[in-house]
């Protein structure tokens, strides 16, 4: 039994792998405040290690502020700990059961570096983008060596990959142009 060809799961495959570089894009601090800086950050708490989304409440108040509205009174030193031990640069301010995250102004220097993860992520997804490609074009070349589908077949289906890929590729740049924009901005 040999697989077939399937384009739309092909295009599922790439949109993925953009759904995932956007996602790395949001992790990225670009000066502005975003509840997804600090949303991978764990925290221990009733002796197991926890999302930090699943023991406070994440705001955005103003543009350069995160709020974080801690429920249980016992957990506000422990997400102040864990905030602080996650290396993000963050330094939270404690006012009773709200910690309040002020973000630094970025100097031109960290922002060069933040682009150049923001091309290393975007290089990423159009290897994995092109990766899919090339499983797409595998299972075309077997069933061709195979004969289920014809020559002409084979040439009118690896169009359609490299159409699908070059459409995903260009998808990737116009997230990253828009990243770098957005990280350059003073």
């Amino acid at each position: 039994m040999s697989a077939t060809f399937d384009l739309n799961d092909l295009k599922r495959r790439m949109q993925a792998s953009i759904a995932s570089l956007k996602h790395e894009f949001g992790g990225l601090r670009t000066g502005r405040a975003a509840a997804s800086l600090v949303e991978p950050v764990h925290v221990e708490a009733y002796g197991q290690s926890m999302p930090l989304n699943q023991v406070a409440t994440i705001s955005i108040p103003e543009a350069r502020m995160i709020q974080i509205q801690v429920w249980d009174k016992a957990m506000v030193i422990a997400v102040d700990k864990a905030i602080r031990a996650a290396n993000l640069g963050l330094t939270p301010t404690v006012e009773g059961q709200i910690l309040r995250v002020r973000m630094p102004e970025l100097n031109e220097q960290r922002r060069k570096e933040l682009v150049k993860v923001a091309h290393k992520y975007s290089e990423e997804a159009r290897v994995a983008i092109r990766h899919v490609r090339r499983d797409g074009l595998d299972i075309l070349k077997k069933q061709l060596k195979d004969k289920v589908i014809g020559e002409d077949d084979e040439k009118r289906h690896e169009t359609e990959v490299q159409k699908a890929t070059d459409a995903a590729i260009g998808e990737v740049d116009q997230a990253l142009a828009t990243k770098e924009k957005e990280i350059m901005q003073v």
